[in-house]
């Protein structure tokens, strides 16, 4: 996330823009540093005249000279406060950036993709890199859940705030559950399979928990939670013995066929029947002609005659 961050924000024009705003707070920077040098001016010159008033009194005069004995000290005093505020602020100042880091900014901007990605640059390298922009982090994962909130200073003084999906061990903590969860109805609905739905979340940019992509088990997994039922072809929930285009279904051509339901996928498995799934998990509809259940019923009384003789 950071090193993303860091490369959009040293593209050559991104460059541009902030040395703009660098020469902005340089010239604020320096009008401050010239009230900053008044002030310690006036204090060291206040110090500096109480030290004349002291060195002028009769030194007889011992009451006149201990009170501006104090009044000098109090003039230090504030000359030294003023001094650690000015040093304060000098250090709180933003990096103020001269020509020469200026052209390596400019360099650094057009060639740190190459740079960063290249097979020579070390992990140490990265990390330098980061060092030379960026002054700290700060990272908050539970301001919003599901979510990693980032704060960066820069070296500049500038800051941005950005914020990355956690990766979550479970959807309790998934950061768009409810969006989640509507989406995958709303396609369910749409009659798209587990696997087509989790093709579909992947393209609109969702994350699995763990942050990996989605899948059709995924997709199957969150419905059977969430109590989504799969979408019957028929829009029922019984599967009727012959669907609109004619064909069977398992139930329908075990009842043609005088098979059991069991006996039907058997069948189908051995290649003995022909039929078809929109997906897998979908109910089968299967293909008879008349001369196909005739053949297959005179089967299935051989079949049971042979059993029977056998007995």
């Amino acid at each position: 996330m950071v090193q993303r961050v860091v490369l959009d924000a040293l593209l050559p024009d991104q460059i541009e823009i902030a040395l703009a705003a660098a020469n902005q707070l340089e010239q604020e920077s320096r009008q401050l540093e010239r009230q900053w040098a008044l002030r310690v001016e006036r204090a060291r010159y206040e110090a500096e005249r109480a030290r004349r008033q002291y060195d002028a009194v009769e030194p007889e005069n011992r009451l006149v000279a201990r009170s501006l004995e104090r009044a000098w000290e109090e003039k230090l005093r504030a000359v030294e406060a003023v001094e650690q505020e000015h040093a304060r602020w000098r250090g709180q100042e933003p990096l103020l950036i001269g020509p020469v880091e200026r052209a390596g900014l400019q360099a650094l901007g057009e060639n740190l993709p190459q740079i960063w990605n290249a097979a020579t640059t070390s992990a140490a390298d990265r990390k330098r890199i980061l060092r030379f922009v960026i002054r700290e982090v700060v990272l908050d994962q539970k301001r919003i859940r599901g979510q990693v909130w980032l704060k960066i200073v820069w070296q500049t003084g500038a800051t941005s705030e950005h914020h990355v999906q956690r990766r979550v061990h479970t959807y309790r903590n998934y950061i768009d559950i409810d969006r989640l969860r509507q989406r995958i109805v709303d396609l369910n609905a749409e009659h798209k399979m587990d696997a087509e739905i989790a093709a579909i979340l992947n393209q609109e940019g969702f994350v699995a928990a763990r942050g990996c992509a989605f899948k059709g088990e995924n997709v199957w997994l969150l419905r059977t939670r969430w109590g989504i039922p799969t979408v019957k072809i028929n829009g029922v929930d019984q599967n009727p013995m012959r669907w609109p285009d004619g064909s069977f279904s398992i139930q329908g051509a075990a009842a043609e066929l005088g098979l059991t339901a069991q006996t039907v996928f058997d069948y189908l498995a051995r290649g003995l029947l022909t039929g078809r799934q929109l997906a897998k998990g979908q109910p089968w509809q299967i293909e008879l002609s008349d001369e196909q259940i005739s053949q297959l019923r005179h089967r299935v009384r051989r079949t049971k005659r042979s059993k029977k003789e056998a007995s």
